[in-house]
């Protein structure tokens, strides 16, 4: 029976020796002196373009400068056409002398050009389209490959370079894992994510922009879409570089019996997430108390909610406890809420002046509304003073709560400082028993 080890190792040597055997071959024909003249014509496009790539570098970007109106996205395409100039004017160069060599001479005495001008082209444009991945390490990986990949083609060495690959791999039983398998899953898989990660920020801004859609129910189909957009670009991406799915089963119940023990909480946290997004109790720009934390909802997350306070913290409460714990909604149904004060005056005050005294100075606090008047009532006989409580009514919960409570308690002192009614305090009568001052002698 045939070792597939070494059947591996034979494949590689044959593939190297005849790559090997190409590059004599290729360096030999170098040698030629229509090849030689060639690549000096070569070198002195390349030259020719460094030199006219200063001038003119410096008058684009001077032009460039006075385009302050552009958007960001043409301000970046123009910048990267800067940083390009010199490839740019080389097959500006090259191209007009192959056709016009093709024309006037024989084909193989512009062959070379030719493949360097493609290579230059293709180049070009690779560099070009890698700069819409906005990640600054996928798009170097991307442009790496996709010009390894361009030059093997236009090279015709694709046939050899992917037998190499397919002969270097490991053996699992009856699967082998090769590296051209393992280069075929991640320039498939990239792409298909790319396109997933665009498919999902355009559909979430077309679904924020549907009144008829609640928030809390905009976040839960986004979540749906993008996990339904990547499950598909790792299905897809698996079945096409041909790995057999069924495998996976063994795995899955690996990762459910993990889940089970080790993952409790994050998995109640994400079941958590879907509930909470389902009965829409919570949403976004809601104003809510958790504890001691009160603030208004930032954002809804698949394992915690973020909640952002009046001192600009932003607190990540797991999704559990909005379930688990007694959360107060200050904007759940409606948008208005009622504030308590306590206050009180001196029984020389008459308390019908008192209340009416109170609530006018209430209304006229910016915040407070009118359309809902204040109320004010007594609430009980102190020890010093006539205990009253004054209720109001705000609609704007996010501007904060102990700022509206003290400018009303800041109006009710000018209010009573203007008409004579008095705060009282508790007083205390010390006696010293026993003052060896005071005693007769």
């Amino acid at each position: 029976m045939a070792d597939p080890t070494q059947d591996a190792v034979t494949v590689t040597q044959e593939i190297a020796t005849s790559l090997i055997t190409q590059a004599e071959g290729f360096v030999t024909g170098l040698m030629r002196p229509w090849n030689l003249y060639q690549l000096a014509i070569a070198a002195g496009l390349l030259l020719l373009a460094t030199l006219l790539a200063r001038p003119v570098g410096a008058r684009y970007h001077n032009w460039l400068r006075s385009r302050e109106d552009w958007p960001k996205w043409r301000l970046r395409f123009a910048l990267l056409i800067h940083r390009r100039l010199r490839l740019i004017l080389f097959v500006a160069l090259i191209w007009p002398l192959i056709w016009v060599m093709r024309e006037a001479t024989w084909p193989s005495r512009s062959y070379l050009l030719g493949i360097l001008g493609s290579l230059a082209f293709a180049w070009l444009v690779i560099a070009l389209l890698t700069r819409l991945i906005a990640n600054n390490a996928l798009r170097s990986l991307v442009r790496l490959g996709g010009w390894i990949w361009v030059t093997l083609f236009i090279l015709n060495l694709t046939g050899d370079a992917q037998g190499l690959l397919e002969s270097i791999g490991v053996s699992f039983g009856s699967t082998r894992l090769t590296l051209w398998m393992v280069i075929q899953a991640l320039v498939i898989l990239t792409a298909l994510f790319t396109v997933a990660r665009f498919l999902s920020h355009a559909s979430a801004a077309n679904i924020s922009r549907v009144e008829d859609i609640s928030p809390s129910m905009q976040v839960l189909v986004v979540k749906f879409l993008q996990l339904l957009l990547y499950g598909m670009a790792v299905y897809i991406g698996l079945k096409a570089v041909g790995v057999d799915l069924t495998g996976l089963a063994v795995l899955s119940g690996a990762i459910g019996v993990g889940l089970g023990f080790g993952l409790q909480k994050v998995v109640s946290n994400l079941v958590s997430g879907i509930i909470i997004l389902l009965d829409k109790s919570v949403k976004p720009g809601d104003v809510i108390s958790v504890g001691e934390t009160f603030g208004w909802i930032n954002s809804l997350g698949a394992r915690y909610v973020s909640i952002t306070t009046r001192d600009g913290r932003e607190y990540l409460i797991p999704n559990e406890d909005l379930i688990t714990t007694q959360v107060v909604n200050w904007s759940h149904s409606d948008d208005f809420v009622r504030l308590d004060i306590y206050f009180g005056t001196a029984y020389e005050d008459d308390p019908h002046d008192v209340r009416r005294i109170a609530i006018e100075a209430a209304q006229t606090v910016d915040r407070v509304l009118t359309h809902k008047p204040p109320v004010c009532h007594i609430v009980g006989f102190g020890d010093s003073s006539v205990d009253y409580i004054l209720r109001f009514w705000i609609t704007d919960p996010t501007g904060g709560l102990t700022n509206i409570r003290g400018n009303v308690y800041l109006a009710l002192w000018d209010a009573f400082k203007a008409n004579g009614i008095s705060i009282p305090f508790p007083q205390r009568e010390v006696r010293v028993l026993n003052d060896p001052a005071k005693r007769p002698d």
